[in-house]
């Protein structure tokens, strides 16, 4: 798959979708799926901000239960079933635990009450045909049988935690990915690296955008009927410069930085309360992923970074609340931060500022037709919006059009039975592959043909240490439309998931690349450069 930027300059389009993180992904699929002409741009990679930059759980968000929002806790616990059901490959239950610190009655009995609310509400959480889906009700362990579970929790006070269930994703990016490829397969014209520099209009109305390829491409026009804003954080500040005048809506930003260091919990993750809020511990590919914080954001989308005191200040945090852990700055191995697209409530708080999605109408509150914006919304949930989305546009088209069937149509990779059985199958397929049960998760369903694509020895040769093989950077580049080297290194694979890789392999990996799509020395150099953002800490 290439980016089609002919078809993107040439044809008229029922949908254009602005914006290519998970929001835009899952509309893109929905609406070709339908039957809609659809076309996706997004002016970098695809999931290369917000919908990468997370705790990479698919959750019901137990904690919205404390503001009473029953109906977005009650859908995010849907869409989890239905993410695993569509792509059990990279979505898999997670156990949590609630460790109690000298907390009394009152706290113990409040989080009864909600973890017995939580499971009411995900009454269909075994309604999945793989027993290793299902997900159990939460239980109680008590101070014994929890610190055998998680040694890290014995220390002062500690009285025991309850257990509960979530869902975490293996790659978030692959998640998103999946998703355009799906929109693709079912007609949709994709592109990455293609900017919107403005918007179409005439009498009132938008016909479309005007874009800009990057690397050498030409500034062309997309015609569509309906344009639909799926920028994220970058929303409003494109519409306030589109229409030249501020949006009708606005986005609270809010920054979270995750730091990725050595496994310090065996196989569980905590759900730690801290001074009105709260952090996790996550166990994600044989390490920890701490995460979150939640501070406010003044400044453009694009200057968002990790600094040294952000990282200090994280790791005294948490050191204060779980002091076993000894964490210190050097054992951080990786980092990084993402910016919430949250709904503008007026209260300027990011904690508790609602993470519900909505789809504004630019016709009704700008007084200019053919526009939309889907903001605000959480991971969990993205598929669910794109459906609403889907809906409007396709009541506003008037043309009759198939029912949407995103909630049961599996993924490319998720077309497997039992996540558990097609592993074992793979293994015996591919006996010379250390790596078999990793790439499993990465590809799924989409594995054999991932590996049939060449069957030399240097081709399955490993690249980097974290399980990859040099087969994928060729299939990234025909199959993926990875375009650039930070593409295969951060999104298309899991070279530089948990920190950066060494010179030699992003040379091995440039030099791949640079064969492929006629790189000449200075490219690959600057391609390495750019890449190194990802793993450096801003000066404060």
């Amino acid at each position: 798959m290439r980016r089609n930027l002919e078809r993107l300059a040439n044809e008229e389009f029922d949908l254009l979708l602005i914006g290519g993180g998970i929001t835009g992904a899952c509309i893109a699929r929905d609406a070709a799926m339908r039957g809609l002409k659809v076309a996706l741009i997004e002016k970098k990679d695809f999931a290369n901000a917000t919908s990468a930059h997370n705790s990479k759980l698919i959750h019901g968000g137990l904690r919205y239960l404390r503001n009473l929002e029953l109906g977005l806790v009650r859908e995010s616990l849907r869409e989890r079933r239905t993410w695993q059901r569509i792509a059990p490959h990279l979505v898999q239950p997670l156990p949590f635990l609630i460790p109690m610190f000298g907390g009394g009655i009152k706290e113990r009995a409040s989080l009864t009450a909600g973890l017995t609310l939580y499971d009411v509400l995900s009454y269909d959480r075994t309604w999945l045909d793989d027993p290793d889906q299902r997900l159990p009700r939460h239980r109680w362990l008590n101070k014994s049988e929890a610190i055998a579970r998680e040694p890290i929790l014995d220390q002062k006070n500690f009285q025991g935690a309850f257990q509960y269930y979530d869902a975490q994703m293996f790659s978030p990016e692959r998640l998103a990915l999946e998703n355009v490829l799906d929109a693709n397969a079912h007609g949709a014209a994709v592109a990455n690296y293609v900017e919107a520099t403005g918007l179409m209009f005439r009498n009132g109305r938008v016909e479309g955008a005007k874009v800009r390829a990057a690397f050498g491409g030409d500034a062309f026009d997309i015609r569509a009927k309906f344009t639909i804003i799926t920028a994220g954080p970058w929303a409003d500040i494109f519409l306030s410069q589109a229409l030249g005048k501020p949006s009708s809506h606005k986005l609270l930003r809010s920054k979270g930085i995750h730091l990725i260091v050595p496994p310090i919990t065996r196989e569980m993750a905590l759900t730690i309360a801290a001074n009105g809020g709260h952090f996790f511990v996550l166990p994600w590919r044989r390490h920890s992923l701490l995460g979150t914080t939640d501070t406010k954001f003044i400044g453009l989308p694009d200057a968002v970074s990790v600094t040294g005191g952000d990282i200090r200040g994280f790791l005294s945090f948490i050191d204060s609340y779980l002091p076993g852990a000894n964490l210190k700055p050097t054992m951080v191995e990786h980092f990084y931060a993402g910016l919430r697209p949250l709904v503008d409530d007026g209260t300027g708080d990011t904690y508790d500022a609602s993470r519900r999605a909505e789809l504004v109408d630019h016709g009704k509150d700008d007084g200019i037709d053919g526009l939309f914006s889907a903001i605000g919304g959480k991971w969990t949930t993205s598929r669910d919006l794109a459906e609403k989305v889907t809906d409007v546009i396709v009541n506003r088209r008037g043309a009759k059009t198939s029912r949407c069937t995103t909630a049961v149509t599996p993924l490319p990779g998720g077309r497997i039975e039992r996540f558990r059985m097609f592993a074992d199958e793979q293994r015996r397929q591919y006996p010379g592959i250390s790596s078999i049960e990793y790439l499993s998760r990465l590809y799924g369903a989409c594995l054999p043909a991932m590996l049939s694509t060449h069957a030399d020895t240097a081709s399955m040769a490993p690249v980097g240490v974290n399980g990859d093989i040099a087969i994928q950077i060729d299939y990234a580049l025909k199959e993926e439309m990875a375009v650039a080297l930070e593409d295969v290194i951060m999104r298309r694979t899991g070279i530089g998931q948990l920190g950066r890789p060494t010179t030699a392999t992003l040379e091995q990996t440039a030099a791949i690349m640079g064969a492929e799509l006629g790189w000449n020395e200075d490219r690959k150099k600057n391609e390495i450069a750019s890449l190194d953002r990802n793993f450096s800490l801003v000066s404060e």
